[in-house]
């Protein structure tokens, strides 16, 4: 794919994980909004809250730069609070009140984004990213997050080719995770090969190399986002350092999570 192909694709994909998420809550009573999620402290409404918060800062980043790095200095002067306190505030507002601020900012958030160019660079929380990377993370976020509220909800989905975005991030976050948990990331490329759904496999790294992950790509999607153990996926390790990604691999930023415990809800 070229880089001008690049983005148009993954806006498309990421319409297409949002409306996905859209028709999961869409439908739900008012009362269902406030179940706990498998995230401590969260309910459906702390998800949606989230995603449009953070949705919102996306938008504020790639239509008023100035305004979002002020933003982003009073966020990070709390940086182990700000995510929970947009999520809370957000989650205030009455269901069907949320559910259509999360629907017009994510519109409005897709519109301005297919206005950049792959080169296009927006500034973030502490960093930098492109059209392509922004789109691509808020896809992430989006599918991670509505996989806590299908496992409140106890609805399997389907796994979908949009996963290949997923997968990307955590392949490419690997030394972030290793930084994060406060050790060396090792020199030497992994090898990465997963399962795609509806056939064939997504492969990342040299053919060659010495340190092997392979499997289910759901299962390493559930992994690298914390939302299943890796007792509970079909994920396997050649080599001692990829054993020991698999531990800590992590597909988003900040601070390491607590993921999930073994069997725990969102095992597959």
């Amino acid at each position: 794919m070229s880089d001008a192909d690049a983005v148009p694709a993954v806006l498309a994909d990421l319409r297409d994980e949002g409306d996905a998420l859209d028709a999961l809550v869409g439908g739900l009573a008012p009362g269902r909004w406030a179940e706990p999620t498998p995230a401590a402290g969260w309910t459906i409404a702390h998800q949606i809250g989230h995603l449009a918060w953070t949705d919102r800062q996306a938008l504020l980043s790639a239509t008023d730069p100035a305004a979002f790095e002020k933003a982003a200095q009073r966020a990070l002067a709390s940086p182990a609070t700000f995510v929970d306190e947009g999520a809370r505030q957000e989650a205030q507002a009455p269901p069907e009140q949320l559910l259509a601020r999360w629907r017009a900012v994510r519109g409005e958030l897709y519109e301005a984004l297919a206005t950049r160019t792959t080169r296009d660079k927006m500034p973030w929380f502490a960093t930098s990213m492109s059209t392509a990377s922004m789109a691509t993370g808020r896809l992430m976020e989006t599918w991670a997050h509505g996989q806590d509220i299908a496992d409140t909800l106890g609805v399997r989905r389907e796994p979908t080719a949009r996963l290949r975005h997923v997968a990307r991030i955590g392949v490419r976050a690997r030394d972030f995770a290793y930084v994060a948990n406060g050790l060396p990331a090792p020199a030497e490329e992994f090898r990465v090969e997963l399962r795609a759904p509806g056939g064939g496999t997504w492969t990342y790294g040299p053919e060659g190399a010495a340190q092997r992950v392979t499997g289910d790509a759901l299962g390493f999607c559930l992994l690298v986002t914390q939302r299943a153990h890796r007792d509970d996926v079909d994920v396997r390790a050649d080599g001692a350092d990829a054993d020991r990604w698999l531990d800590i691999a992590q597909a988003f930023a900040g601070p390491p999570g607590k993921g999930r415990e073994p069997g725990g809800r969102g095992a597959r």
